[in-house]
């Protein structure tokens, strides 16, 4: 079924009749699987064909349950398939969760990771005489890339004159507690991957680890370690991995009680380093030993004797203080990357201690948006299957999230063309920056949503893909976006505002 829209449906339309009516439409045996690009407002004929021509193309590529809505600056929508059927968004949420996070929390605002005591440093030795804390608060880049380091804060109790630590390592939390699980909502076929690592305030590197392997100096001997991340883990591998001929490699890592790793397998004498990548078991063992190593490359000596503890610090002082980078930053590396854990970490610490995030993220879009039934989300990820949106509510967010409190550049938080899940857009564009938006894959979606700038003004895209053939569909949306910005411009900051965006919510009927 096509849907097109007559001269005097325009012309009743400006007259200002109320809502958007119900479109004519004429049968068609070649669409007849297939719902109809919807055309609300006229367009310039060469892009509506575009459109047209692409989606013919597209869904003979990928069959499959398509859902698309491409909006002009004002968020009206130009063209759309079925554009208000919720469909499963994939981590095109994310796009959401930092919109919810930045809104409650401000461009600037930072995560802090503490060292905090009670008690008083004896001078003549150089020992914290009471007892002390870490507290951890889901800052989503303690040791890894451009975060945090547990190394600032042992030097912090250094230029204290604090010399000697004693107790066990004690976790607190400013905000809920100070500990990581598999989030319900996620498939359990997904625990234990890369992608889908522990959640909560207790983070560290990610709550990954990697280590580094090289062969032996001779058949037979075990296997070197050569690296690791974060530091000080080695404590926590042990390899029983051996040195063979040849350059293969067949190794293998086991988890062992008390958050340990054994590294098993062989690895040829010929062959280079290999480096191994696991989503953390433990993440409180991952965190004990780097602050053990920490502490002592900062010559801080520590006695992790038991029966001590800190659980509860009456007047505690904070003994040393790391802050993340801000939220600006942080957010834009998360979705460069789409990173799951780090878009859980953003909803976490924008919802405070509530129990239910989801929940105040799912009200927040429907805010923005003015739309109740496109939107219902259980993550801030996007990794679960139940998330829902339309394509619709999409093209409202973008449109009016910018000139809401919170929303200033934000198109400028998405991944530019060429960079990051955007890297496949390297070519075709006449700058990088014509595109700002973010990807959301799953095994059965397929979903690009974001700004397209064009010399007339810019797009608001939401394409969306619910079916087997995902590299199919995903090839065809990039396709899509190096037509539409192949005569593109480069999306300036400050040029989404008030003046430009948030106008007609209406949903399309």
């Amino acid at each position: 079924m096509k849907a097109r829209v007559t001269n005097l449906l325009i012309g009743w339309l400006i007259l200002g009749a109320g809502a958007t009516p119900a479109l004519a439409q004429h049968s068609s045996r070649r669409h007849a699987r297939t719902p109809a690009p919807a055309r609300i407002t006229r367009v310039p004929e060469t892009v509506q064909e575009q459109l047209d021509r692409w989606f013919e193309r597209a869904q003979r590529a990928a069959p499959g349950e398509w859902g698309i809505a491409v909006g002009d600056q004002q968020g009206r929508l130009i063209w759309g398939i079925q554009p208000t059927k919720p469909l499963i968004p994939a981590s095109t949420v994310k796009l959401l969760t930092t919109g919810y996070a930045r809104s409650v929390l401000g461009a600037d605002a930072r995560r802090s990771t503490r060292v905090v005591g009670s008690g008083q440093l004896d001078q003549a030795t150089g020992a914290w005489q009471g007892t002390w804390a870490l507290e951890v608060n889901g800052d989503p880049t303690l040791e890894h890339g451009f975060g945090t380091r547990l190394s600032d804060l042992a030097n912090q109790l250094k230029e204290r004159g604090i010399k000697k630590l004693t107790g066990p390592l004690s976790l607190l939390s400013a905000t809920g507690a100070a500990d990581a699980t598999f989030p319900s909502t996620w498939s359990v076929r997904d625990k234990g991957r890369l992608f889908a690592p522990l959640i909560g305030n207790l983070t560290i590197h990610e709550n990954l680890v990697v280590f580094a392997v090289a062969p032996g100096h001779k058949i037979g001997a075990p296997l070197l370690l050569v690296g690791q991340e974060p530091e000080g883990i080695e404590r926590l591998v042990t390899i029983s991995a051996k040195t063979v001929s040849g350059r293969r490699s067949r190794l293998r890592v086991d988890g062992a009680p008390n958050g340990h790793y054994v590294i098993g397998g062989t690895l040829g004498i010929s062959a280079g380093s290999r480096r191994i990548a696991r989503a953390a078991s433990d993440p409180r063992a991952i965190l004990e030993a780097a602050w053990a190593a920490a502490l002592a490359e900062a010559g801080i000596a520590w006695q992790p004797l038991s029966g001590l503890s800190s659980t509860s610090l009456a007047g505690k002082t904070v003994l040393a203080e790391v802050k993340s980078a801000v939220f600006d930053s942080i957010a834009s590396d998360i979705n460069r990357r789409s990173l799951n854990l780090g878009a859980e970490l953003m909803l976490k610490w924008a919802a405070g201690g509530d129990a239910n995030p989801a929940e105040r993220l799912t009200a927040h879009v429907r805010q923005i948006t003015g739309d109740y039934d496109g939107v219902r989300l259980v993550d801030g990820s996007g990794l679960s299957v139940e998330n829902r949106v339309a394509p619709w509510t999409f093209v409202s967010y973008l449109a009016r999230f910018p000139s809401a409190p919170g929303g200033h550049n934000f198109p400028m938080l998405l991944p530019a063309n060429g960079s990051g899940t955007l890297r496949r857009l390297n070519s075709g564009f006449p700058g990088k920056g014509v595109v700002r938006a973010k990807t959301g894959t799953l095994g059965n979606v397929a979903s690009l949503v974001g700004y397209l700038g064009r010399p007339e003004g810019v797009l608001l895209v939401s394409l969306m893909y619910n079916g087997r053939r995902v590299w199919a569909a995903r090839q065809a949306q990039w396709a899509l976006f190096r037509e539409l910005g192949a005569t593109g411009v480069v999306i300036p900051a400050d040029s989404l505002d008030n003046e430009h965006l948030g106008g007609d919510s209406t949903p399309p009927s």
